[in-house]
């Protein structure tokens, strides 16, 4: 995925992702009044932030609302290590996982994912540990979550 040059986004993007990031169905109207232009320049900076992939509206389910209640961080370890590509686009297409990343230190691929019970965690543990190249995992069960958020756009300088 190549990433939007932070410098292309000016304060009023920036600004409207904030708004988004508070209500995800704030209308046009509110936020040119919360923010001071006019609605046409809203619709126009929102259309282009979505267009150019900045930002997608979906709605953010709270998984122990609908019955995920089983969370965790798997560590992957793959060898020989030029799999660690095809292992990760293998990974990210199963429905439980919410992040992946490659990493540095003990372990190749981080996986979080939310699972319905830890019955359908151990299965899923099960299948990522079959595929070629995977040589070894350790997960880390998350008991309780205290905090599941996107970063604060404010900490960004414009």
């Amino acid at each position: 995925m190549e990433r939007k040059n932070l410098a292309a986004l000016d304060e009023l993007d920036f600004a409207i992702l904030s708004c988004l990031q508070e209500d995800g169905r704030m209308s046009f109207t509110v936020m040119a009044e919360t923010l001071k232009v006019s609605i046409g320049t809203i619709r126009t900076r929102c259309n282009k932030l979505i267009e150019d992939g900045t930002v997608n509206i979906i709605g953010r389910v709270n998984p122990d609302k609908v019955g995920f209640n089983s969370y965790a961080q798997i560590a992957v370890f793959v060898r020989p290590a030029t799999l660690i590509d095809k292992v990760a686009r293998k990974i990210s297409t199963m429905p439980e996982v919410s992040f992946l990343a490659g990493t540095s230190g003990d372990h190749d691929l981080e996986v979080d994912v939310m699972c319905r019970n830890n019955e359908h965690l151990v299965d899923f543990i099960n299948r990522i540990s079959k595929l070629a190249g995977v040589n070894q995992t350790k997960t880390t069960l998350y008991f309780k979550v205290y905090k599941y958020a996107q970063p604060e756009l404010g900490l960004l300088k414009y």
